[in-house]
């Protein structure tokens, strides 16, 4: 597929043939774009299998993702002045975490663990109206914070299902926390308010994390740099790099949580 020139166009070629399928639907300029974008599916599976037990095959994720891509080929809207990229990678990561949430490969008692803590850090910051620390997050556990950290790295690998979680889903257009950095619009004008409200609330609690925990989310989410890449910035491993993610995900959805009960 490298060899293929055809498949390296410029941005007005690129709008030219977009143009041309929407209007002719003709089945040999889909086959064009679902090549030029496979890369694109690859790359995303390559993000999402980071922490996954090597069960999960990556052809398989890879295979998820193709699914997404044909979604966002079908649905993509060239008024909206959208790169179509952009739009997909959120078509086709979703598709990846639907497929993967169905198959419910984590175990009852990881998801169990996963969701006391958020709860836990979710009545604390309730409570203290700030981000709760390490410190007394394993207190209200009753652990120690070598334990708490320990507990973090085990559910690690359901950072991705967790922070894909939909918050929305209203005429197949879907919100997830990772949507507070890079949204879709909505044609739905109530659910465009609300979208933005949430955005609000997901960058504020972005702000409000630890410093290693911010940098490693914008630079995972934001500059699309691995866990590995991220560990040589900070220089620190890359399963710490996982923990702090996991970390990081724990108080992003905690906060969305109080939001949604009001509370935020």
């Amino acid at each position: 597929m490298e060899n293929d020139k055809s498949l390296f166009i410029n941005d007005e070629e690129e709008d030219a043939l977009w143009k041309e399928f929407k209007k002719t639907k003709a089945s040999a300029l889909r086959d064009k774009i679902i090549r030029k974008y496979m890369p694109l599916v690859k790359y995303v599976a390559g993000k999402v299998s980071i922490g996954l037990p090597a069960s999960m095959e990556f052809d398989d994720l890879v295979g998820f993702g193709q699914f997404g891509l044909l979604d966002a080929i079908n649905k993509y809207d060239l008024d909206k002045k959208v790169k179509f990229k952009t739009y997909a990678v959120t078509r086709i990561r979703g598709a990846i975490i639907d497929e993967m949430r169905q198959l419910d490969w984590v175990p009852r008692s990881v998801r169990q663990k996963s969701r006391e803590i958020e709860d836990v850090i979710s009545g604390l910051e309730s409570k203290l109206s700030r981000p709760a620390t390490d410190e007394e997050i394993a207190k209200e556990l009753n652990v120690s914070v070598d334990e708490y950290q320990h507990i973090v790295t085990k559910i690690s690998g359901t950072s991705i299902l967790s922070l894909d979680n939909v918050w929305y889903s209203d005429d197949n257009d879907h919100l997830a926390i990772v949507d507070g950095l890079e949204a879709p619009q909505s044609l739905n004008p109530d659910v465009q308010v609300e979208r933005e409200e949430i955005k609000k609330v997901i960058i504020q609690a972005i702000n409000e994390l630890p410093e290693k925990e911010k940098m490693v989310i914008v630079l995972y989410y934001h500059e699309d740099l691995t866990f590995k890449e991220i560990g040589q910035v900070l220089d620190v491993s890359e399963s710490r790099i996982s923990q702090l993610h996991s970390n990081a995900n724990l108080h992003l959805r905690a906060k969305l949580t109080n939001f949604r009960k009001g509370i935020f």
